[in-house]
């Protein structure tokens, strides 16, 4: 288990977290902007919480202990998640999935869309969570390197499989195992991020765009490509093309990566690394190819029949966001079955059909075909064989090791 000590984030850190506060995955999308405009603006906790991440209470021996399991005699449970990651109505009223897990259940949820970015949300929670204290949340949705620190620093509570069984059937293969969670004790995923090629096919003159060789090397897209600005999706696709494991490289192997990248960027022929602020540019033609996630691909496509994506040859980075159990929540048990009920295949067709994500949960096609048979058919929801097999995931990181590909990473980019 990784002992607490006081750390704050260095230089390359911080640039990390204002990039994704400010274009990344810790931004509004584009369909939670278009929905927002109709209800008032949306208040980001923005570059300001960084301070909640300096020192914090020394960790205590019982940090990671359960609490008391208040679940029986307190039909309630509180989850903390991203925004526009849950099911609304049509009148934007309720959320038909949780209203219904209350009617089955009598548990009444708390739900919140309280995190905007990972490491803004652990500045929150993280001194109640070394001084032994609960949070308030019975239920949090992280990214994986984020779950994997908490699981760490054992600020997680162990799940009962007895309370799991559709999670425990039902979760993908392609999820089962991460390193940082093996058998999933202590996590289920709730979502996958795809990271794949995107390109415009009318930009690039009809032709495809499948591998980072090309973005890197083909003349004919100087200038007109762009790669992500979040570290590990960019240089883990690169790790792939270089005929790299990104779930087990070395030091010398994300240099050689870091390399790769620097002299396309010194021959001008990668535009830009970006946020998901990519998407304007890519659906006007501006960026003709490029690395992008997923969830976006299937939001430009609706309007713009000329974006396409590519799944390489080599493979593509799949990273997921979690849910955990938070040391000393007081609803462990009302959790536990929140989250069995998200692998129930008609609950989890619904709030894939909703979100756009890759979807964990086995056995969801023929419930997703029954709300929207495109979706059913879309790779980028529903992975096939083929491209579940091709799916990587970039390996859980020491905090020094964190610290020292940013660094290398912001220089790269320029930040």
């Amino acid at each position: 288990m990784e002992s607490h000590e006081p750390e704050r984030l260095t230089p390359a850190q911080a640039a990390a977290v204002r990039r994704s506060l400010a274009s990344g995955r810790g931004a509004l999308t584009r369909r939670s902007l278009l929905r927002a405009s109709g209800r008032g603006a949306l208040v980001l906790g923005g570059a300001a919480a960084l301070g909640a991440c300096g020192i914090p209470p020394a960790r205590r021996a019982d940090a990671g202990t359960a609490a008391d399991d208040h679940s029986a005699r307190e039909k309630e449970v509180a989850f903390s998640n991203w925004t526009e990651y849950m099911d609304v109505s049509e009148d934007e009223k309720s959320r038909p999935t949780l209203q219904a897990f209350t009617r089955r259940t009598g548990i009444r949820v708390k739900y919140t869309e309280d995190i905007n970015d990972n490491v803004e949300f652990f500045g929150k929670i993280k001194p109640q969570l070394a001084a032994g204290q609960d949070t308030g949340r019975d239920l949090i949705c992280v990214t994986d390197w984020l779950a994997a620190r908490i699981i760490r620093l054992g600020w997680a509570q162990k799940l009962d499989p007895a309370n799991l069984p559709h999670a425990f059937a039902n979760v993908s293969a392609q999820f089962r195992t991460p390193d940082w969670d093996p058998g999933r004790a202590y996590s289920y995923p709730w979502t996958g991020i795809p990271a794949v090629i995107a390109y415009n096919v009318k930009a690039t003159g009809g032709r495809t765009v499948d591998s980072v060789t090309q973005l890197l090397d083909d003349p004919k897209l100087t200038g007109r490509v762009s790669f992500l600005s979040e570290m590990r999706d960019t240089v883990g696709m690169t790790l792939l093309d270089q005929g790299k494991d990104p779930g087990k490289f070395t030091d010398a192997d994300f240099d050689g990566a870091i390399a790769r990248l620097q002299k396309a960027v010194d021959r001008k022929q990668v535009r830009r690394f970006t946020g998901n602020d990519y998407t304007a540019d890519l659906s006007k033609g501006d960026i003709a190819a490029c690395v992008g996630w997923a969830g976006d691909v299937i939001q430009l496509q609706a309007d713009n029949p000329d974006i396409r994506f590519a799944i390489p040859a080599a493979g593509y980075i799949t990273s997921s966001d979690n849910l955990l159990v938070p040391a000393q929540a007081r609803h462990k048990t009302n959790a536990e079955k929140l989250i069995d009920y998200y692998y129930e295949p008609p609950v989890a067709a619904r709030l894939a059909a909703y979100i756009n994500y890759v979807c964990p949960v086995d056995g969801v096609r023929e419930e997703l075909a029954r709300i929207d048979a495109s979706m059913a058919s879309n790779t980028l929801i529903l992975p096939d064989a083929d491209m579940a097999a091709k799916s990587r995931s970039f390996r859980s990181l020491s905090t020094e090791e964190e610290t020292a590909y940013e660094e290398k990473f912001a220089r790269l980019i320029g930040v």
